[in-house]
């Protein structure tokens, strides 16, 4: 019997599958999902299925209570998570978690990606936040609806746009970053680990580096995004 989810799921599996195709993962560490707004369900990839044996039409199909709609295996572990911030965010198109190395360790450290360079600047102009490790009372409950919580928490307390900033390290655990569409979710997972190597990078080099001015963070984030954007061809 043809699914009626087929071109979600279809979606949701090609960006898990750019997931080690761009180094993102090892083994089974990530998953990616996909949103239909207009039928309130999303597409996420299975626990534990590795890469090389995941076909679309395993991808399960749940509710935004992360409840099973269609599928006969189990969902990602953090399917809570994406349940919460497709819930609570409804511009987010696509979610996407990892465990890349460079981003993770940033979580890990529990720091900030700070904005060195242009190449943050034509994404986002703050830093990369890490929002706090999570709270007692989070752990103690249900964890992975509770971490949505906890980027959400952090999105607000630093007064930060999450149409604007695609990214966020969770306090020593790992990447999340989301996007209009599952595509933008997996791009901002690999800019996010870019950014995030080449600030670790750039501190050996210089431990006493400087930000990046205002002025250049406001033009290359501009000429990308703002009203009068010219990057690229347009329409």
């Amino acid at each position: 019997m043809m699914s009626s989810y087929k071109s979600l799921k279809e979606e949701a599996y090609e960006a898990n599958m750019q997931l080690p195709e761009l180094g993102l993962v090892l083994f089974t560490f990530g998953n990616a999902s996909a949103v239909d707004r207009d039928k309130g369900v999303f597409a996420i990839k299975p626990s534990g299925v590795p890469y090389s044996e995941l076909k679309p039409e395993d991808m399960v199909i749940c509710d935004f209570d992360a409840k099973i709609v269609e599928g006969s295996m189990r969902p990602s572990s953090d399917t809570k998570t994406h349940a919460v911030l497709y819930k609570e965010w409804d511009k987010v198109g696509g979610v996407v978690h990892t465990h890349s190395t460079y981003g993770t360790a940033w979580a890990q450290a529990i720091k900030d990606i700070p904005i060195f360079g242009t190449t943050h600047a034509d994404h986002l102009i703050s830093d990369i936040p890490c929002a706090p490790p999570m709270k007692d009372e989070y752990i103690a409950g249900d964890y992975e609806h509770m971490t949505g919580y906890q980027i959400i928490d952090c999105i607000n307390e630093r007064k930060l746009d999450y149409n604007e900033v695609g990214m966020i390290l969770v306090g020593n655990h790992a990447p999340f970053t989301w996007g209009a569409t599952a595509a933008k979710a997996v791009y901002n997972s690999a800019v996010c680990e870019e950014v995030a190597r080449m600030a670790y990078l750039t501190l050996q080099i210089n431990p006493n580096a400087a930000i990046l001015k205002d002025a250049l963070k406001k033009k290359h984030f501009e000429r990308k995004h703002g009203k009068d954007a010219y990057y690229g061809q347009g329409c």
